[in-house]
């Protein structure tokens, strides 16, 4: 007897079927291509990784330090680790470097018996303060106490780069490039006549006579104290700048300061010629090529690299990576908390100040057994005022507790900066950092007149004459006016009375150097408002004295812990066995960095909580 055949599925059944099956098929497709893919990358990385170990430990004798910045020079990276490796992987280095990094790796190399020398090529370096310049300078100058030359090389300079590259024993610049050294300036964009077109009505409250910061939105020009306030600091900075570049070079400070102002006339005696000038003017050592470089430094004694064409090098990421630590992981010392950027309210990545996140970071130093002292490095122009005053009171417990609490300026710690700083046991500032700004403001925008031009009226009632004060679309009362500048001179008074309490002056001594106005390091010691001149050395050991630490402690930053898979990128793009895979032609495409921001809505992952639906309202629109 026949069997009977099996029931036939009708259409749409065998098509979920099929579709099941196609699913399956594509599902396993992925799983497998990702196997693959991680299990020959880590094969990879193990082959590279021998390599990359081997050629850590055979750095030979007579090797130079190439030290190449490229991008800001920053106090703490604010590109997360997932950009920050992508880039490394794909041979785009990130734009950012490191304070620390560059520092301690000069300081390192001074120590080096296997550092022959220095070649630094500054021409890349954008956007660093005179600052943290300076503190680097220092270190080469320390490096050059060692008995070791730092030799300088670029295309063209601009100031910041040649205050840098001035520490070298040998300045060089390419025969098509030159030095270009202007001054200082600071020309701002001014809106009110764009907002008065617009119909936006900007109410500025503040107390400060110098107190300058918003007006651009109520002014078409700078005002007189403004511009004499600038004008000063910026006369400070700039003296500065010429007698301890003049210093180094040998020169009169007149003499550059001529040169400088004069340049229209001076280049005409060589015809344009930039880099000709500049060894004229004794701001450079001499013209060279890159092929004269390498033929300089091989005529001097270094070795040749592996293939001849070049010289034996290292390049500060992979020395940095290969730096052994101090090993005093569980050994009292000195925690540094960075606080850099603008200050907001709540929790900020690296890179911004977080009322919350920031103040967590000294209570977490502060709770920790191993932090006998603290050093609140600090580079910021300011921002919120109760997110600075969050981290004021943390600075304090801290100091309440029996930590000694010490302020290391970088840049720029201005305003909410030195609210933040204020109740250190000490302040440390470099002559050119910039600092004071001890005032306050408020800005208040209402736009009735903008929707008039729209043909727009609002009208209606409220239970009293405050009942909707604050209603952008009608006209602000002056009464309401009124309490809002009540405010802004209490936030003053409280300002001004902290820093009188705490620099142990009186009010009216602050005052009077306050309002607003900007001060130079020098300037900002000459009036009190810092103890002391000096980088974030000078700092450390100061907070170690008042700890009584000795001359042997560990120094730790104290950050935001990262989790196992940010550990790991940071560590894979540090890692020796990168550099060998690079260096064998193996790279990721220059997209992949990208990828971050070709993908916004991926960021939306980053703070996803397990188990929980995740609401979110953003937009991420932004053209590209």
């Amino acid at each position: 007897m026949t069997p009977p055949l099996p029931p036939r599925r009708n259409g749409f059944w065998a098509f979920l079927c099929t579709l099941g099956r196609g699913i399956n098929v594509v599902r396993l497709v992925i799983i497998n291509l990702v196997f693959f893919t991680v299990l020959f990358v880590l094969l990879l990385l193990l082959t590279a990784g021998v390599a990359g170990s081997r050629m850590d430990r055979t750095l030979q004798d007579g090797t130079v330090l190439v030290i190449r910045p490229q991008g800001q020079l920053v106090e703490q990276y604010s590109i997360d680790p997932l950009q920050r490796a992508l880039a490394g992987l794909s041979g785009d280095e990130p734009k950012q470097v490191q304070l620390r990094d560059l520092v301690g790796a000069i300081d390192a190399a001074a120590k080096d018996k296997r550092i022959s020398r220095i070649l630094l090529l500054p021409d890349q370096l954008q956007g660093g303060g005179f600052a943290a310049l300076r503190e680097v300078g220092a270190a080469l100058d320390r490096f050059r106490a060692a008995g070791k030359p730092v030799i300088a090389w670029a295309v063209n300079l601009d100031q910041g780069q040649y205050y840098l590259a001035a520490h070298a024993d040998r300045l060089l610049v390419d025969p098509q490039g030159g030095v270009m050294i202007t001054g200082l300036a600071n020309y701002r964009l001014f809106y009110k006549d764009l907002l008065d077109k617009l119909g936006v009505d900007v109410h500025l409250f503040r107390v400060g006579e110098f107190k300058s910061a918003a007006e651009p939105y109520i002014l078409d020009h700078a005002s007189p104290e403004s511009k004499e306030a600038d004008s000063y600091w910026m006369g400070g900075l700039w003296d500065s700048y010429l007698a301890e570049t003049a210093k180094l070079r040998k020169l009169d400070p007149a003499a550059l300061r001529a040169d400088i102002d004069n340049l229209p006339q001076t280049i005409a005696s060589t015809q344009g010629d930039l880099a000709q000038l500049a060894l004229n003017e004794h701001l450079v050592d001499g013209l060279a090529t890159r092929a004269d470089l390498i033929a300089m430094l091989r005529k001097e004694g270094v070795a040749a690299d592996e293939k001849g064409h070049s010289f034996r090098q290292v390049d500060l990421a992979r020395y940095v990576a290969g730096m052994p630590s101090d090993g005093k992981l569980f050994t009292p010392g000195v925690a540094i908390v960075v606080a850099e950027g603008e200050i907001a309210g709540g929790k900020q990545s690296p890179g911004s100040i977080g009322g919350e996140s920031t103040a967590a970071l000294i209570r977490t130093a502060r709770e920790d057994r191993k932090t006998k002292a603290l050093v609140l490095r600090v580079n910021s122009p300011g921002g919120e005022v109760y997110a600075a005053e969050q981290i004021r009171r943390e600075v304090q417990l801290t100091r309440e507790a029996g930590i000694p609490v010490v302020v290391s300026m970088g840049d720029v710690t201005a305003s909410g900066g030195y609210w933040i700083s204020m109740n250190a046991d000490r302040i440390f500032a470099e002559p050119n950092t910039i600092t004071g700004s001890i005032g306050i403001f408020g800005m208040y925008y209402s736009v009735p007149s903008t929707l008039a031009k729209l043909g727009i009226q609002s009208d209606g009632v409220g239970t009293g004459p405050m009942a909707g004060a604050f209603d952008i679309t009608r006209p602000l009362d002056p009464k309401v006016g009124a309490v809002i500048q009540a405010i802004i001179n209490k936030g003053y008074r409280d300002f001004v009375g902290n820093v009188a309490k705490a620099r142990g002056k009186t009010y009216d001594a602050i005052d009077t150097i306050a309002q607003g106005r900007v001060w130079t390091g020098q300037q900002a010691l000459d009036r009190g408002l810092v103890d002391q001149l000096g980088g974030l050395g000078d700092a450390v050991a100061d907070a170690a004295s008042l700890a009584k630490l000795g001359n042997d402690y560990p120094v730790r930053y104290q950050e935001a812990p990262l989790g196992g898979f940010g550990r790991f990128l940071i560590g894979l793009n540090q890692n020796a066995s990168v550099r060998v895979m690079q260096s064998w032609g193996l790279r990721l495409p220059s997209w992949v960095a990208q990828l971050p921001a070709l993908a916004p809505e991926l960021q939306l992952l980053r703070n996803a909580k397990a188990g929980t639906p995740n609401i979110y309202a953003d937009c991420l629109c932004s053209p590209h």
